[in-house]
């Protein structure tokens, strides 16, 4: 009985997830996001909703800790949980991840027959909501982090950047990665690289609102298409997605001026399961089965790393494609993060 209970638990938290989605997209935790106690009529008044259903999911996010409730009909969002649903600025925000992650599990039905014949399922076949839901998820742990933090943490590459140099960002999605460090480094350039076309279309609107397009460029391609020379090439949480990681990785090797470096930022994981035996590696497991697994067996190769890769076993990847120095520079909960140098 207490596996059944924790069953119903989980029951609960996939529902949540929609539920979350359902907040965002409709503006209900920006519209509680003072602090204020409202009724779900004067909720759905200011978001332009119907006040039934408004009301069944304010008693949906009571129950599962996400509002609270003051006296018999009048609903509260604390501050701090709306930082983590409305803050896109704040590296506590995860309001992306819900939209990531349900995005994800609409595609059960296919994963279900990919498991039977052990075909992949690319990143681009799932549902269009991934890609903004991926970004993010991911942005405000690059905003608080990347420059502040993790290049800062590496060999030469600061100062490099402030003098200006030239930097690849692989894989790079919708571009928040790129735009962030040209935005701080303007005597640098950027090319960033995508296989998904949609993204890169994004990618470019995105850095001519951000009024770095000068010092960009975004192209549709694979990783080991990437041409050019540059001091810096970055993978942010993706080389374990792809097809053939230690393929790219010889690739970039190649692509790197003297003295230049790669970053490489991969999901937090120890080098064994035992290791990763907790909440957030449940999570990374969960949707290295639903999306980057699948991804990587779609391409060439098929090596699989998985989400939770690990330092070692990332470090064998980077060696065996000839790069001489690895190491660890910086870390948080979610992410590690990487320098290797030729």
């Amino acid at each position: 009985m207490e596996f059944v209970f924790k069953a119903v638990g989980d029951f609960g938290s996939m529902l949540t997830g929609s539920m979350a989605v359902i907040g965002d997209k409709l503006g209900l935790y920006r519209a509680m996001a003072d602090g204020k106690p409202v009724t779900p009529a004067e909720l759905a008044e200011r978001t332009g909703t119907a006040e039934r259903y408004v009301r069944e999911w304010l008693s949906a996010q009571a129950a599962a800790g996400y509002v609270e409730l003051d006296g018999d009909d009048r609903f509260s969002l604390p501050a701090e949980k709306a930082v983590a649903l409305t803050d896109e600025n704040s590296p506590a925000c995860v309001i992306g991840g819900f939209e990531l992650l349900l995005a994800a599990v609409r595609s059960t039905d296919r994963l279900i027959d990919a498991f039977r014949t052990g075909e992949g399922v690319g990143w681009h076949e799932h549902h269009h909501d991934l890609y903004e839901g991926c970004e993010r998820f991911f942005r405000p742990g690059y905003h608080a982090h990347l420059v502040a933090e993790w290049i800062p943490a590496m060999d030469g590459v600061e100062a490099a950047l402030r003098d200006g140099c030239r930097v690849a960002d692989v894989g790079c999605g919708l571009g928040a990665s790129t735009i962030l460090m040209a935005a701080e480094y303007p005597g640098s350039t950027f090319v960033g690289i995508d296989y998904h076309g949609g993204s890169i279309e994004t990618a470019r609107q995105r850095a001519a609102e951000a009024g770095v397009a000068n010092r960009t460029r975004f192209e549709t391609g694979a990783a080991k298409e990437l041409t050019g020379v540059y001091d810096l090439i970055c993978l942010f949480d993706c080389l374990h997605d792809m097809g053939d990681p230690a393929g790219v990785l010889t690739h970039l090797r190649s692509r790197l001026a003297d003295g230049g470096s790669l970053l490489i930022v991969e999901p937090h994981a120890g080098d064994t399961l035992r290791d990763n035996l907790n909440p957030v590696s449940a999570v990374y497991y969960g949707a290295s089965t639903l999306l980057c697994t699948p991804n990587s067996l779609s391409q060439e190769v098929g090596a699989a790393l998985g989400a939770q890769a690990g330092e070692k076993r990332l470090r064998e990847v980077a060696t065996g494609a000839g790069f001489t120095g690895f190491r660890r520079v910086a870390e948080t909960p979610f992410n590690l993060v990487f320098q290797a140098t030729r």
